[in-house]
């Protein structure tokens, strides 16, 4: 039997592309499925659209994670092996990577005589991100790694579950949209996303599908979504192919990013005008001018909802990106100044 994915019992959680509301689209990372059911057969009907890397579905099945080899195109039916001694299972499944890739979810097969049974309740808190591949969980997995830079790998290390966004919104009861994508700036024709052109946070933003590399970009209706607390962590790849933010601090380019990050946390303001909004960069390694440039439009902003964040190694962590005991330490930190600022940030609607 196929269960479709416009099936009531289904529970959905990101920026997903319902157009066709039988076979949904998936773009960013931590979006994800979940279902509830009896049997002893589970298979996941996808259709990949690959653009970089070997590309995998994540999964947790009655507690256990695992991960799924999607083909590089192509429609696909793909088996999870189900413990045959439950009679009730509970699987989330989810996106582990950034737009590497997408894929389109055609449902799900189980036994003829399956059962579904409703899922938890969503969280009533919610939490946005904004952010590069730290944020995405890119090469988290690579745990022999940690403070050193990243191995040679293929997209099999990378896995949004233990970046620190999603942690922090577990530990904190939340939902999360990670819209997250490795190689990402602020600006356009910077950073490393998209080359040979390069495309900004700028022009990410709003979208719901916005690779240039995968189709046609659509735009996301951020009514569907209001979030209590809005993090933005860029400003770790605009320093590629030039830190002029280091080099010069007070020129002329370090003035136009300053201008169009202001510009940016204003649209992210005029959308959410009741969220708080966290300003912050990472503990990879980059020059300490990109977080005094954010602290000073912070300050110029005087928003009082609006607070600039750093870790305890800001900017002096690690070469290479974050692994899953680093993850686990930011997002300690960063709940940690969350909470510092009071349960009433969860009790007004945004």
């Amino acid at each position: 039997m196929l269960i479709l994915p416009e099936n009531g019992y289904l529970q959905y959680s990101g920026r997903i592309d319902f157009e066709n509301k039988n076979a949904p689209v998936f773009v960013f990372p931590a979006s994800y499925v979940k279902m509830n059911f009896t049997g002893k057969t589970l298979k996941v009907v996808v259709e990949n659209h690959r653009d970089c890397w070997n590309n995998y579905l994540g999964y947790i099945l009655d507690g256990e994670q695992g991960k799924l080899l999607l083909p590089v195109e192509g429609k696909a039916t793909i088996g999870i092996p189900v413990d045959q001694d439950k009679d009730v299972h509970e699987l989330l499944l989810f996106k582990r990577q950034d737009s590497c890739h997408t894929f389109t979810f055609y449902g799900f097969e189980v036994d003829d005589d399956c059962v579904l049974e409703k899922v938890e309740e969503k969280p009533e808190r919610r939490i946005e991100v904004f952010g590069d591949s730290v944020s995405a969980g890119e090469v988290s997995e690579a745990v022999d790694y940690v403070g050193q830079p990243d191995p040679e790998h293929n997209g099999e290390y990378s896995n949004s579950w233990y970046s620190y966004s999603w942690m922090t919104a577990r530990k904190l009861g939340a939902e999360l949209h990670d819209i997250a994508q490795g190689g990402i700036a602020l600006l356009d024709g910077t950073g490393y996303f998209a080359p040979p052109g390069y495309m900004g946070m700028e022009h990410a933003y709003d979208c719901i599908e916005y690779s240039p590399r995968l189709g046609k970009q659509k735009k996301w209706d951020f009514s569907q979504y209001i979030p209590h607390v809005v993090i933005i962590a860029i400003g770790q790849n605009d320093n590629h192919p030039e830190d002029y933010m280091h080099e010069d601090p007070t020129g002329e380019k370090a003035a136009v990013w300053k201008e169009h990050y202001e510009a940016f946390v204003r649209k992210i303001r005029e959308i959410y005008p009741k969220s708080v909004i966290i300003l912050k960069t990472t503990i990879l390694e980059h020059s300490v001018e990109w977080d005094e440039a954010i602290e000073e439009i912070c300050r110029k902003l005087q928003d009082k909802n609006l607070y600039h964040f750093l870790y305890s190694n800001n900017g002096s962590g690690t070469k290479g990106h974050i692994r899953i005991p680093e993850a686990d330490r930011m997002s300690d930190e960063l709940c940690e100044f969350i909470r510092s600022l009071g349960d009433e940030i969860w009790l007004t609607e945004p």
